[in-house]
Formats: structure tokens, sequence, C-alpha cells
């Protein structure tokens, strides 16, 4: 395992994973729900930027390596399955829509792995519509962690509008990823 800075701040987004769960776990006598709201916002926030920034500077720096392609998808389901856990338990989201979200993220890694290991990886990289999916997805999560209004906007409304639309284009881009990889499925059914 490389340790350089690409894969370091990976690891810093699965360890901020439990403190922005822990934020709801704190007593109203220690934290507020305005507060516990926004620092569990500003956590998560903090971790899908370092999602960004360590593709970035793996390829600036140069340092990209196979247990980074690795960890890093894998941080990022723990992550956004994490999130839409919690907001089901605090009623925020719907059980359906976060059944469908982390299936889809369960299904496609294990179609990515598949088709990696019959050398035909390339034919089921991201696209355009699974990096639009992701951002739907992570702005409706952090608007429903924020959850309080917004300079008079019901954060909540949209976030949840957001999330559904972000549960559609999951549904739309795992078609679009089965489609792709059929004829290799065809091909090895045995």
């Amino acid at each position: 395992m490389p340790l350089n800075i690409p894969n370091l701040l990976t690891w810093l987004r699965i360890l901020l994973i439990p403190v922005f769960v822990a934020v709801f776990y704190l007593t109203d006598n220690t934290l507020n729900l305005h507060f516990k709201n926004l620092i569990a916002t500003a956590v998560f926030l903090l971790a899908a930027a370092t999602d960004w920034l360590d593709g970035y500077l793996a390829r600036k720096l140069n340092q990209s390596s196979a247990f980074g392609a690795f960890l890093d998808p894998v941080a990022d389901k723990l992550m956004v399955a994490a999130a839409l856990i919690l907001l089901v338990k605090l009623g925020r989201a719907d059980a359906i829509i976060a059944f469908i979200i982390i299936g889809r993220e369960i299904t496609i890694s294990a179609l990515r792995e598949w088709m990696a290991k019959l050398g035909e990886a390339k034919s089921v990289a991201v696209s355009f519509l699974g990096k639009m999916k992701t951002a739907f997805q992570m702005l409706a999560i952090m608007m429903l962690l924020y959850h309080d209004q917004l300079f008079g906007f019901d954060i909540q409304m949209v976030g949840a509008l957001l999330l559904y639309l972000a549960a559609l284009l999951t549904l739309w881009s795992m078609g679009y990823y089965l489609m792709l990889a059929s004829p290799m499925l065809k091909k090895h059914q045995n």
C-alpha cells in the first residue's frame, strides 16, 4: 500500500465517516439539532471534497496506484451508504431510495470487478451519466444532512427532490452499465 497524498486523503475520507455519523448520537444537551446538522454537513462536505482532491492530486502528482484505484470507490460507497442509512434513521430519506442507491453501488462494483477479471474494465468505465448521478446524490445528501432552512429556502424539500432524481439517475446509469456489459455477460454465461 503506497502511502502518498491521494491515498492519505482517501483514508481521511473513510475516517470522517464515523465522525459525521457520531454527531447525531450526541445528546441534545451536548449539541442542539441545528449544530448537529451543521457539523455533519460540514464533515460530509469535507469528505466529498477529498474525493475530488485525491483524484486530482493522483493525476497531477503522478501518484496513481492500483491500491488507490481500489480504495477510492470503496471510500465513496462507504460514505454514501453511511449517510443514506443515517438519513433514513433520521426520517429524512425514504428507505426504498436508500436501498436503490446502495443496491446499485454494490451491483455496479461487482460488475466492474467481474469485467476487470475478464480484461474488459474499460467497457464499464465511469460515464458522464455516472458522474451526474454522483453530483445529484452528493448535493442531495448534504441538503438532507443540513435539513434547516437556508435564507428562507426549504433545503429539506429540495434535498428530497434531488435524492429522488439521483435515484432515477442511479437506475438509469445501472441500466446503461449493464447494457454495456451485456455482450460480455452473454459471452461468459458459463
